[in-house]
This record gives structure tokens, C-alpha cells and sequence, in this order.
């Protein structure tokens, strides 16, 4: 029977769709004109990825202070879709300011506000699956986000890579080609929200006392003991802490990692884009194929393949391995996530999805300051990009190793 999704959940895809094209933005366009900037500035190449590296790093910090507060606050009755706008907006007007500066270190400190209230406006969003959708239904519908975003943010994208790249040719600055494509980014992320803030409603909620944030931050602290007897969740939050870790930082200094190597700019944009065409089958197949292969052994697939790209990262020098590179991506990137996404919020109590929520985050975009610093601090000490990125092969198999624990033991908690 051919899988097809209730208007409200098209309209939770749909966000995806939107706040996919910051997503891209940030992995591709954004390095390039960092390296500009820093370039006129006289930082080296290494240096450059450091610095891109240490602000990721410092955005993912940002949000693991914040998300599990905001995540546990939006669980009170009418405040998810608050703290979703809030972020939303906040993220999306930093992408349009970013457009304007000329100075390396204003553009690393507004990156850091822009991609930390994106990252935070996520953590709201994915606790929304619970409310959009039914258990048996998640898998599915979580792919079809992922699947829909990577096509989907190429729209914005090619017009953004048209401007970045044929400037002079039209007549105008670099800078004004970067302004008009971080504008348009911003626009296409708020615009593809809209639906899903008019008909979204929040379904599973705790009522609000008299002091909201302080009770709050009192549950959360309940939710991490909780932890303690929730094996499964544990053992699962410490795995997705290693190895989404290491998709993460793959895709926040992918361009960057190319560029730092000397590769042609034109070649990196295209094989990225090569990415995003990719992941949209591969997305919806994964998501098709957890109707007969379990969640748990789709997500030890993906990890296993990671494993092995950060290795192959080690001995890449030339374009072409870059775009074998990105069409290795492109096939197990969406689905990791996806899966991933949904794996968690059938193991959570509903009710409490953005307290979970806002931890997984933590383990995830939130904590992936250890992968993009292990990079960073790697190829400084030893000089060379390439052992950095293959330095993130420890993180897949540790994820890998912590997965097997935690899918065992919610088998074991299923069967009893």
C-alpha cells in the first residue's frame, strides 16, 4: 500500500523544505565567502578552517546550554509554537545581517547567533512529530522531511550559486551577490513556515503553573534522573552523540575541507548540490525499506558506511574524489537522520517531547562542538587537513559500538 501523508504532516515537510536552504547555505556559500574575507585579511588556509571550525563549535555550545530549557518550556501548553517563531525569526533575520558585513570577525560572531537560533528553532520542531503524527507513521514521515529538504533547498540554492558565481558578468559585487543570496535564503525559510505555524497545535502538553520557566528548568532536571532508568534512551543519547556528531561535522565543513585542499570553487558548489539530489531518493528509500528492516539495524547500516567515508576523507587530494566523496554522503546522510529522529521520538513519553528533545539536541547539533574541534585541533598539530577529517572515523565507531548497546537493550524492554 503506496504511503501518503495527512495534510498536516505536508505541512511539518514543509518546514523541512524551508529551513533546509540555511542548512545548505551554511555548508557551502557561507565558507566560501568566510575564506574571502579571512583571505583579505591575510589568515592562512589552516587557520581559516580552524576558525570556521571553532565557531561552529562555539554555536553548538550555545544551543546545549540552551535547547534542553527551551525544549522543556515549549512542553507547557501554548508555548511550543511561540519558542518555534522566536527562534525562527531571530535565525532568518541574522541570515539577512550576515548579507552586510565585510569584517571576519562580526561575520563568525553573527554566524554564531544565526545558525544557534536555527539549531534551537529544530529542537522545537522535532518534538512537533509527536503531535503531527502516530507512532507506526514516523519512520516515514520523518524520511519524507529530510527526503523533501535536500531537494527542496536546491531552489534557493541555484539561484544563490548563479549570483555567487557569474557576479561580475551581471554587474554587480561579490558582497551584493552574497547579501542577495543569504536574503533570499532567510525569505524562502520564514515563507515555507507559514503553514505549519497557522495549522500547527500542540496536543500533547503540561499545563503552566505560576512560575513556567522555573518549573521548567525543575522537570528537566527530573527528566535527566529519569535517564537512569531509562536504559534504552541512555544508551541511545550516548550513541547519537558520537556518531551524528561526525555526520554534523561532515556537513558544516565539507566546503571548507575542499577549500582548505585548493579544490576548484565551482567543482565543491556542484558536488554538494550532487548531495542534495542524492539524499532525496536515498531518504525515501530508507524510509520505505523501515516498513520490513528495523530502525535500529538501518541506523548501524548508516553509521558502519560513515565509518568508512571519514577514512576514505584521509587520502582525498583531487575533484573528482571530492564528488565520490559527496555521492557517498548523499546516500546515507538523510537517512541517518531521519531514522535517527524517529527512532527517538517512538522511545520518549509524548508529553515530554521537547524536554527529550531539547537533550537530544544536546547529543547532537548541540554537542557536535567535538567533532568539528577535533578537526580543527587535528589539522593544526599535525599540518594537514586530510588526518583532521579522518580523525572522525573514532566517533563513528564509538557511536557504533553504543548503538548496538541501546537497540539491544529497547529489543530486551519490547519483548518483556
Amino acid at each position: 500500500m503506496k504511503f501518503r501523508l495527512t495534510k498536516l504532516e505536508k505541512k511539518w515537510v514543509l518546514y523541512d523544505v524551508g529551513n533546509s536552504a540555511f542548512t545548505l547555505l551554511v555548508t557551502t556559500i557561507m565558507p566560501i565567502y568566510f575564506n574571502y574575507l579571512a583571505e583579505s585579511a591575510g589568515i592562512s588556509d589552516v587557520d581559516y578552517l580552524a576558525y570556521w571550525g571553532y565557531a561552529t563549535s562555539a554555536s553548538t555550545i550555545l544551543v546545549a546550554i540552551l535547547g534542553p530549557t527551551l525544549g522543556t518550556l515549549s512542553d507547557l501548553q501554548g508555548w511550543k509554537k511561540r519558542i518555534f517563531m522566536g527562534s525562527l525569526l531571530i535565525g532568518a533575520f541574522g541570515c539577512v545581517l550576515l548579507g552586510f558585513l565585510s569584517s571576519w570577525i562580526w561575520f563568525l560572531g553573527l554566524f554564531i547567533l544565526a545558525k544557534s537560533a536555527y539549531s534551537l528553532s529544530l529542537v522545537v520542531y522535532d518534538s512537533m512529530l509527536t503531535d503531527v503524527s502516530e507512532s507506526g507513521r514516523m519512520d516515514e514521515v520523518s524520511s519524507h522531511g529530510y527526503a523533501w529538504g535536500y531537494i527542496g533547498s536546491c531552489i534557493p540554492f541555484l539561484v544563490s550559486i548563479v549570483l555567487v558565481l557569474s557576479y561580475s558578468s551581471i554587474g554587480i559585487t561579490l558582497q551584493t551577490a552574497m547579501a542577495a543570496a543569504f536574503a533570499l535564503t532567510a525569505l524562502w525559510w520564514v515563507l515555507l513556515a507559514m503553514p505549519l505555524v497557522r495549522a500547527y497545535r500542540q496536543r500533547h502538553c503540561i499545563e503552566a503553573g505560576e512560575h513556567p520557566v522555573r518549573a521548567s528548568i525543575l522537570r528537566l532536571g527530573g527528566v535527566f534522573r529519569e535517564l537512569g532508568r531509562e536504559k534504552k534512551v541512555l544508551y541511545f543519547l550516548i550513541a547519537f552523540f558520537f556518531y551524528i556528531d561526525g555526520v554534523y561535522t561532515i556537513i558544516d565543513m565539507a566546503t571548507a575541507y575542499g577549500t582548505a585542499l585548493g579544490l576548484d570553487t565551482t567543482g565543491l558548489l556542484l558536488a554538494l548540490l550532487l548531495t542534495q539530489v542524492i539524499a532525496f531518493p536515498a531518504a525515501l528509500c530508507f524510509g520505505g525499506i523501515s516498513r520490513r528492516v528495523s530502525a535500529g539495524r538501518l541506523i548501524k547500516i548508516c553509521i558502519a558506511a560513515y565509518f568508512f567515508i571519514a577514512l576514505y576523507g584521509m587520502g582525498m587530494t583531487k575533484q573528482y574524489q571530492f564528488w565520490l566523496l559527496a555521492c557517498c554522503v548523499g546516500l546515507f546522510q538523510g537517512a541517518v537522520q531521519a531514522i535517527s529522529r524517529s527512532y527517538f521520538a517512538k522511545i520518549i513519553p509524548a508529553e515530554k517531547s521537547g524536554e527529550y528533545f531539547g537533550i537530544y539536541d544536546i547529543c547532537g547539533k548541540g554537542a557536535s562542538f567535538m567533532g568539528t574541534m577535533l578537526v580543527s585541533v587535528v589539522s593544526q598539530a599535525t599540518g594537514s587537513v586530510n588526518v583532521g577529517v579522518g580523525a572522525l572515523a573514532i566517533m563513528f565507531f564509538l557511536g557504533f559500538l553504543f548503538f548496538r548497546k541501546a537497540d539491544k537493550t529497547a529489543l530486551a524492554g519490547a519483548v518483556e
